[in-house]
């Protein structure tokens, strides 16, 4: 027989009615407290990365970001209250991770083009299927070593991505030499920064011309160089403002700000993060409203999860065929989860449900997939760490708004569906920016088109 102190434990404590007082705001920012701690860091510290990772090394910010997230989540076992959870788990776990996910994104972009695609999608499957792996092995390690334990274990399972910012070996610049010209011989060579001496440049022609590491050798043209030397002095009277913009430049693009097609894009992201939340946050809620049960209900994000996985690695590949446009393939997908999930209102019976959670996890995955190779061919690879630093601060603020936003309006109509329709709506919106960086991609290659005729009419006509 048991003793009353065992049954005592297992009893679930169960209010009588919703305290929905006012310390029940307190309650709201705490959890407010907890989601901007944990996610809203790791978008946050996004630009930081960007600028470390050039200052130092992917490789070496990283293994520190690893570090980072180990010791946070370390500390946390050891946290007395929720403040000293909030600053381990919650800011220096989430500014770890900010270190690991932004150079690691960027590396691949650099590492893969043709293959681009696919390698995103891939990668970004890894969140699914270690969601499968991790959830499980974590609620185990709580049954038997308690949370602080399983804490302590998953800080040490964290290393781990010191070994993996290991793996990402730094590109190495070509030191080809390069003929431009057959008839001429003229060759083009690359130096190392530190062959350079930064206060008094000069290019020696004797037919060759030498640049700095780093240069864009794809659209350098030579038509003829003196054997004469040109020295350039920098100007002593250089002001402060202009050195300051100089060493922010090497580090962070802010320029980036100035460039239309990426503001456009940044304002996908925007308005799609209204939308990516509905079903984490309202599914099972929606579906126990319905009067389905609590594992059926469970049962849902699982189905989500599943086609989510088989989404990203699915049309990932579809997108390395190149059938379409990039950007065209993500309106169609973003499109049609926005669809999806205007029509959640709808379901009502388990069947229902469940092809609504297959559906929109396989929408959400193709989504997914793509969305950082399409912000590759805007900037181009050569950006893309600032650009992604900038991207994820500016989608960030979507994720933040559109929570309390379906709140007010699920309060408000006293329906979870309301929230899966302002969400739909969202994404909606978020695919006309997509339509409008699609005609601006097309005005783009058209004035290109046009450029390279009027040259070849040119070289013709000489």
């Amino acid at each position: 027989m048991n003793s009353p102190k065992a049954q005592k434990a297992r009893v679930a404590v169960t209010p009588s009615e919703v305290p929905e007082g006012c310390y029940a705001w307190f309650v709201l920012l705490s959890c407010f407290m907890v989601f901007g701690l944990t996610f809203g860091v790791i978008k946050a510290f996004a630009p930081i990365a960007s600028a470390l990772s050039v200052r130092f090394s992917y490789r070496s910010v990283v293994i520190m970001g690893g570090l980072i997230c180990s010791v946070g989540v370390v500390i946390g076992a050891f946290a007395r209250n929720l403040t000293e959870l909030y600053l381990t788990v919650g800011f220096l776990n989430g500014f770890g991770y900010a270190l690991t996910w932004t150079p690691t994104v960027t590396m691949l972009g650099l590492y893969f083009e043709r293959r681009r695609p696919v390698a995103n999608a891939l990668a970004s499957a890894g969140e699914c299927i270690f969601t499968f792996i991790i959830t499980p092995l974590f609620q185990l390690l709580i049954d038997n070593y308690s949370w602080r334990g399983a804490m302590m274990i998953l800080g040490g399972l964290q290393l781990n991505l010191c070994v993996c910012g290991m793996l990402l070996r730094p590109l190495k610049a070509t030191r080809d030499v390069i003929h431009l010209s057959e008839e001429e011989g003229v060759s083009l060579e690359l130096l190392k920064k530190e062959d350079l001496d930064q206060d008094k440049q000069s290019y020696s022609g004797s037919k060759e011309l030498r640049i700095s590491e780093g240069a864009d050798h794809e659209t350098i043209t030579a038509e003829e160089i003196p054997n004469s030397t040109m020295t350039a002095q920098n100007s002593n009277s250089r002001t402060k403002r202009a050195e300051l913009r100089t060493n922010i430049l090497r580090y962070v693009d802010y320029t980036l700000i100035t460039n239309a097609r990426f503001m456009i894009y940044s304002m996908f992201g925007l308005f799609a993060a209204l939308g990516f939340f509905a079903p984490a946050l309202f599914l099972v809620p929606y579906a126990r409203s319905k009067g389905i049960g609590e594992y059926e209900a469970a049962a849902l994000m699982s189905i989500s999860a599943a086609m989510d996985l088989f989404g990203r690695v699915f049309f990932g590949w579809v997108a390395n065929l190149r059938l379409v446009e990039m950007v065209q393939q993500l309106t169609a997908t973003v499109i049609l989860l926005g669809t999806v999930l205007l029509l959640c209102p709808l379901t009502s019976s388990f069947l229902e449900l469940a092809a609504f959670s297959a559906a929109y996890g396989l929408a959400y995955g193709a989504t997914v997939a793509i969305h950082i190779t399409v912000l590759v061919e805007i900037v181009g690879a050569n950006r893309l760490g600032s650009a992604l630093g900038f991207f994820m601060l500016i989608r960030s603020s979507g994720g933040l708004l559109g929570p309390p936003i379906a709140g007010f309006f699920i309060d408000k109509m006293n329906d979870y569906g309301t929230g899966f329709l302002m969400a739909g709506v969202a994404l909606i919106v978020s695919a006309l920016f997509l339509l409008l960086l699609h005609q601006m991609n097309r005005m783009v290659k058209g004035s290109n088109s046009k450029s390279n005729t009027h040259t070849d009419k040119m070289e013709q006509s000489c």
